[in-house]
């Protein structure tokens, strides 16, 4: 039985965790497109051997958010007179680099595990992957009632008319539970 605090495979973690945040802070604080560049390409070669789908996984997570940011600024600078290419490439270099570091650290580092000499955040962790579970699974079922409720394959109309219904749902949900719990945090004197 190892002791709490001190396997090595928990020291990865905290590592991890540390190397992380720093990375998060370092790509946030830099403005230069040649170190921007230069910190992805040092994310990229140090994702290990699975570097070419961890890739692909953050580009399939990042590029549509990264087309409509860019298409969006770069309309309202055309039509403001503002510049548009250097702020453009940091945008998108810095958005890149840390989508990348951020799957890179998610396949490679234990969050749970890394944060376990806190009880308390432990907890907090508990509980945000049991809200994700939770989410998932009613998207799923979303998902679900569309496919059994379509006797083929789902025109866009429809699919689009699905998601816009499901999208309610979820912000009905979403206001409700924060409704809740402020109500609760007012109650024990919290937010007065």
């Amino acid at each position: 039985m190892e002791s709490r605090g001190w396997s090595r495979r928990r020291l990865g973690d905290r590592l991890g965790l540390v190397v992380y945040g720093g990375g998060v802070v370092g790509v946030t604080l830099v403005h230069d497109p040649v170190w921007l560049t230069a910190a992805g390409v040092g994310v990229w070669l140090g994702a290990g051997k699975e570097r070419g789908r961890l890739l692909r996984r953050a580009l399939r997570l990042a590029l549509p958010w990264l087309v409509v940011v860019s298409v969006g600024y770069g309309m309202v600078a055309f039509w403001s007179g503002l510049p548009v290419g250097e702020v453009l490439l940091r945008l998108n270099l810095r958005v890149g680099v840390l989508v990348l570091l951020t799957v890179v650290f998610a396949t490679r580092v234990s969050l749970l595990r890394a944060v376990d000499f806190s009880p308390t955040l432990v907890w907090l962790f508990t509980m945000v992957m049991s809200q994700m579970v939770l989410w998932q699974r009613l998207y799923e079922e979303f998902r679900l009632a569309l496919v059994s409720r379509s006797p083929g394959e789902p025109d866009l109309r429809t699919v689009l008319q699905a998601s816009a219904n499901a999208i309610a749902w979820f912000a009905d949900q979403a206001l409700a539970t924060a409704r809740n719990q402020a109500q609760a945090l007012r109650a024990r004197g919290l937010l007065e």
